[in-house]
């Protein structure tokens, strides 16, 4: 039983893994659609950290913008928030304030 429940706890992390890979892939062609630097962005919500990996790892499956789907800003900041990367959505949430305002300042 005790190697049934091993697997089973493998597959957990597993899990758990593609579905933060996913969200990295979510935060990280956010950037790309809005001319952001996804590791720039990281640094700055994590800045004792050194460079992200996975983050490095899933930037090679972004897609230009101009081939990529939209995705909104309200996806970005729940999917960080799910799974607790406040620190980086408060980042995030930051760069959407100073893209609104740029855009009211283009169009005024």
């Amino acid at each position: 039983m005790e190697a049934a429940d091993k697997t089973v706890e493998e597959r957990i992390v597993e899990s758990y893994k593609r579905d933060e890979d996913m969200m990295i892939l979510v935060f990280a062609q956010w950037c790309v659609n809005h001319g952001l630097d996804p590791a720039g962005l990281y640094q700055e919500a994590y800045p004792g950290q050194a460079a992200n990996d996975r983050l490095a790892r899933v930037l090679e499956l972004t897609v230009p913008k101009e081939e990529a789907g939209d995705i909104p800003d309200a996806t970005v900041l729940g999917v960080l928030s799910l799974y607790g990367n406040d620190d980086l959505a408060a980042v995030v949430a930051d760069a959407i304030v100073r893209r609104d305002e740029a855009g009211r300042m283009d169009n005024a």
